[in-house]
């Protein structure tokens, strides 16, 4: 039977180990642990589960994992991986080859893994009921509720440490002798108590002082102190998930493995899961609770937001999910990727970024559209960096992602389930959009347009109030079908108030690699009422043979040159010097990134000082 105290199942036989132990009071006489790596060492003697599971992996037969304090793009290719990161100290991730699936392991290492806590936590929870109910204080946040739990801990359990023996006299419990104690124990009964049921039998096989204190050792009170957090204040068993990082989308189908997909290691089968369906009913109960939707038979579907910000649909029972409750996560951006990052990926070019960034700083609205998990999102937060510091955004979502580094910043997300005006207690994107108007932005930004609100957010381009959105359209040409058809409903002659559609998409390179690139940049020019047509103009197209951007609108702009170059009262003979503005712009995108400005702030920071210092006038 495994040692590891997980919901699943280890994707190897584990090793025989007699002095795991003693290698965690003295990692120094530890064979295994001589031979880590340095900065596995520092991760093993701060965090002794890491070590004790070390010690059941098998290394005479795959190895010692390798260990990285960070991981890299370039390991995406990397074959049969074997390898560990910290997620989020005390959780590591072991990335473990399957020679049999196209899909890795994933192996979160937490460390409640490595020992059985599970018949001490019905005592600790016990004691932990009255103390709570003694509380003079009401912990509302998660981390005032996180510190009250901590401290709770440490006085319903005494750790013992190693090679301790316990005094027998505190294990000693004296019952009343004579007449005196006989009566004052009369006095301090309470005879209309009922005896808890079963509270003898929690105690009986659990190691405990005369107080009450259960007795632990200092890796079983890491354990049960993480656990408890763990499942009653954060996510339960998808904490590591939520907690890495790199972890893009959690998906559980039902029975079996939770599914991810990983930033640099793709698709990834956890040995995390569910094989009752009354354990995954609850916990997708207690999961729409989180997000404060609740779940029912009646109302069986919820997309809500996770605490941390993440997404969430859940789909309850058998009834309409045939394989049992499913629920998709899509994770919340922890690290706002900048635009130089968006470069480095190969997302886009400098040239392709620097246009935008003119068109942008000159109020042209712009939609980000493409398919699901193409990376709207990110990039069009990215492009943030590029609206004019001084400006005031409203940001109009329904779950909050966008991430903007300005200080004028209204951040707004509706409320309810309504598509239109909200009803009763429900605030919409409609209703959001139209308060939007009255403050004055100097830039509106919503999270997506699918419905009605479109007509909104064109009625303010056409009041001069530059929108930016992210749509689910694959080509311009589906982007106009379904802002002209039901239900967004946006008359022809209005679409040419979007100046700009930037069409990304995830796409496979020819080493097999999935990578996400801006397939090209169009301007829309106008609506031809005769022909029925619109015209637009492809400004960058991507070439996936040499995976470049080319900047084929160069000395074409419909936008650079009759909007944006007028608006600056360029003269129609000098018109040609907005091209070298733009050249200039990505000689400072690429300098900026070779200096190191890659992190969202610092950058956007970097570009508000340049244009303080005049760096970035346009020269007429």
């Amino acid at each position: 039977m495994s040692r590891l105290q997980i919901q699943g199942k280890i994707p190897f036989q584990e090793a025989e180990s007699h002095d795991t132990e003693e290698c965690v009071i003295n990692p120094d006489s530890c064979a295994l642990y001589r031979m880590l790596p340095a900065n596995a060492k520092e991760y093993a003697r701060n965090y002794p589960h890491l070590l004790e599971y070390l010690h059941i992996f098998p290394v005479d037969e795959f190895g010692i994992p390798l260990f990285f304090s960070e991981l890299k793009r370039d390991l995406k290719g990397i074959k049969d991986p074997n390898l560990i990161y910290p997620a989020k100290p005390p959780i590591f991730i072991h990335i473990f080859f399957d020679p049999n699936d196209v899909r890795n392991f994933y192996i979160p290492i937490e460390p409640s893994f490595m020992h059985n806590i599970g018949r001490l936590l019905p005592a600790i929870e016990y004691r932990l009921v009255d103390l709570l109910d003694a509380l003079d204080e009401d912990p509302v946040t998660p981390e005032e509720r996180t510190s009250v739990l901590k401290r709770l801990l440490r006085q319903v359990m005494y750790v013992k440490k190693p090679g301790q023996a316990i005094d027998p006299s505190l294990l000693k419990i004296e019952g009343p002798t004579g007449f005196g104690d006989k009566f004052k124990n009369f006095l301090t009964t309470d005879l209309t108590a009922k005896e808890e049921p079963g509270a003898e039998r929690l105690f009986a096989d659990v190691p405990h002082l005369a107080d009450g204190r259960i007795i632990v050792s200092p890796q079983e009170f890491d354990a049960i102190e993480y656990q408890m957090i763990r499942d009653k204040i954060d996510v339960g068993l998808l904490f590591p998930f939520i907690s890495d990082n790199f972890i893009e989308d959690i998906t559980c189908d039902g029975l079996g493995p939770i599914f991810i997909e990983h930033k640099i290691f793709k698709g990834l089968k956890s040995v995390v899961g569910f094989d009752q369906e009354a354990a995954l009913d609850d916990f997708c109960i207690k999961l729409a609770e989180k997000s404060r939707r609740p779940i029912t038979y009646r109302n069986p579907i919820v997309d809500a937001t996770l605490p941390d910000g993440s997404r969430i649909n859940i789909v309850y029972s058998t009834e309409i999910s045939r394989q049992g409750s499913n629920f998709t996560i899509r994770k919340a951006m922890d690290d706002v990727i900048s635009i130089t990052k968006l470069v480095e990926f190969g997302t886009c070019s400098y040239a392709l970024a620097a246009y935008l960034w003119i068109c942008i700083e000159n109020g042209m609205s712009l939609f980000m559209s493409g398919e699901t998990a193409s990376g709207k999102t990110t990039s069009m937060n990215a492009l943030t960096t590029f609206i004019s510091p001084e400006s005031k955004i409203v940001s109009i979502e329904d779950t909050p992602e966008l991430i903007i580094p300005h200080k004028n910043w209204t951040r707004e997300v509706s409320k309810g389930k309504g598509k239109g005006e909200g009803e009763g207690g429900d605030v919409t994107m409609f209703d959001l959009l139209r308060a939007a108007l009255r403050q004055r932005p100097n830039m509106i930004m919503v999270g997506e347009i699918r419905g009605v609100e479109g007509a909104v957010a064109f009625g303010a381009m056409q009041t001069g109030h530059p929108v930016m959105s992210t749509f689910h359209a694959a080509t311009v040409e589906k982007l106009i079908q379904r802002l002209t058809g039901d239900p967004i409903l946006i008359p022809k002659t209005f679409i040419d108030n979007l100046n700009l559609v930037v069409i990304q998409s995830a796409v496979r390179r020819p080493d097999g690699a999935m990578v996400r690139r801006q397939l090209n940049v169009s301007e829309l020019v106008g609506y031809d009422p005769q022909s029925g047509g619109f015209s637009f103009v492809e400004v960058f197209t991507w070439d996936p043979v040499t995976d470049t951007h080319e900047f084929t609108g160069k000395g074409s702009s419909f936008l650079l040159e009759n909007k944006i170059a007028t608006m600056l009262g360029i003269p129609e003979h000098k018109k040609a010097q907005i091209y070298m503005e733009v050249d200039k712009r990505a000689k400072i995108l690429e300098r900026l990134h070779k200096a190191g400005y890659t992190d969202f702030i610092e950058l956007f920071l970097m570009i508000t000082k340049l244009k303080k210092q005049g760096l970035l006038a346009i020269d007429i």
